[in-house]
């Protein structure tokens, strides 16, 4: 039987995209406290169901998929510009294709404004006529007001016309930002993405005989597989260590390692790996928020999704990205790097920041382990036991030596220089991915 957390949550997901939703609502019409209303409508926040707007309040927005996410609702530009909504509140669920600048003549502003998109504009009350009518919302900067027939038409067409205090030139910027974070979170893979679905995993319920878990593994040819309950929610994982010295008559619920390591469908696809790699499993079940299994991973779908992932071009630029770019191989010198400290790898003192700074050695001992053929690699601990302070437009060279690579582990002494003078000691230690 569902929680009264599920249920809330099922509720909300039937609701038309657009309708307001308050905690008050939901308790009353669900019977249930103000409290775990406002949990519920919380974590659906968090799954993208609803979108909390100050001064307007919580309304139902339309799940995006991943290929669109890069898109944003006119609900999340009003929180993200810290906006006021001055008319077409029930057109906040909608998304914008684009964004258009509104510097230029009416007619020309109105050649490059379509529906779907938001014109950001000052208080040119026929520019944002003309952009309803077009089928565009409008954003008002500077903190100006927008006129009684603009707020009436947004009402009408369901567009929001939206006014925020900030000038054209930083609404832009922020909204540039989080289409740009959108666009990161886009790439990074989730559990969700390589998952095998429920219908395709095997798995035992907890009361099944061990024979059963044999059966399956003569079937399949896999060596652990989940344990559910009554409630398809995970109990416990059986392998073959699991049942040695058990009969075949004996429960499943006797052998298996219960409280398993799981993860959920948010969970990145690189902290899964180096979760299995760590613990040396070879799967994990995943569940979803209530304990329930929804599907497992197996490590040959996490190595193979990494690598994949790594020939991918990329959209989004972190800062990681910003490191890697500016870390460029020293000429005819085998396994030497140079790097230029810039601006944004700063800390408030104007020396390279301790986060830049690992970030350095990190890629610059990935770099080393490459040359020996070993491309996949997770970093396991980092030992730093010599620093000094480097400088703002400083450049520095790194030395990687690998002291010592196996199958599964490789340790790489790492050795900073700034004008021929050591100004920082590493060693880094790896666990090796199985191509």
């Amino acid at each position: 039987m569902a929680t009264k957390h599920e249920q809330i949550l099922d509720y909300i997901e039937t609701l038309e995209v657009g309708e307001k939703i308050s905690v008050r609502r939901i308790a009353k019409e669900l019977r249930v406290s103000e409290g775990t209303a406002y949990r519920a409508i919380k974590e659906a926040e968090n799954q993208r169901l609803v979108s909390t707007i100050e001064r307007v309040g919580t309304i139902r927005i339309e799940r995006k998929k991943k290929e669109n996410i890069e898109r944003l609702t006119y609900a999340e530009i009003v929180n993200i510009v810290d906006g006021q909504v001055l008319g077409g509140r029930s057109g906040l669920h909608k998304s914008l294709t684009k964004f258009v600048i509104g510097a230029m003549q009416l007619e020309d502003m109105m050649r490059y404004t379509e529906a779907g998109n938001l014109l950001i504009v000052g208080n040119r009350f026929k520019a944002h006529e003309y952009a309803l009518k077009a089928g565009a919302a409008v954003l008002v900067t500077g903190g100006f007001d927008a006129s009684d027939a603009v707020k009436k038409l947004a009402d009408e067409y369901e567009l929001p016309v939206i006014s925020t205090s900030y000038d054209t030139f930083t609404v832009a910027t922020m909204i540039n930002r989080a289409i740009y974070d959108q666009l990161i979170k886009k790439e990074i893979l989730l559990i969700e993405d390589i998952l095998i679905p429920l219908e395709n995993t095997h798995f035992l319920h907890y009361q099944d005989p061990i024979s059963r878990y044999r059966q399956l593994n003569e079937e399949t040819a896999h060596g652990g597989f989940p344990v559910v309950d009554d409630g398809g929610k995970i109990t416990g994982i059986l392998t073959s260590r699991d049942i040695i010295g058990f009969s075949d008559d004996d429960s499943v619920e006797k052998a298996m390692t219960k409280d398993p390591i799981t993860v959920t469908l948010h969970t990145s696809v690189a902290s899964a790996g180096h979760r299995m790699i760590w613990e040396g499993i070879d799967l994990l079940p995943a569940i979803d928020d209530h304990g329930k299994l929804c599907g497992v991973i197996s490590r040959q779908d996490v190595l193979k999704a990494i690598q994949t992932a790594q020939r991918q071009p990329q959209q989004g630029e972190t800062i990681d990205d910003i490191i890697k770019s500016q870390l460029q191989m020293k000429p005819n010198e085998k396994l030497s790097l140079e790097f230029k400290v810039t601006p944004q790898m700063t800390n408030a003192y104007g020396s390279i920041s301790y986060g830049a700074y690992t970030t350095v050695l990190a890629e610059a001992a990935i770099s080393a382990l490459k040359t020996k053929n070993r491309k996949d690699s997770v970093l396991e601990n980092m030992s730093v036991y010599f620093l000094k302070p480097v400088q703002l437009d400083s450049v520095i060279f790194i030395k990687p030596v690998i002291l010592d690579i196996s199958r599964k582990s490789a340790k790489v002494d790492i050795e900073v220089l700034f004008e021929n003078e050591i100004v920082g000691k590493a060693l880094l230690t790896f666990q090796l991915l199985d191509r």
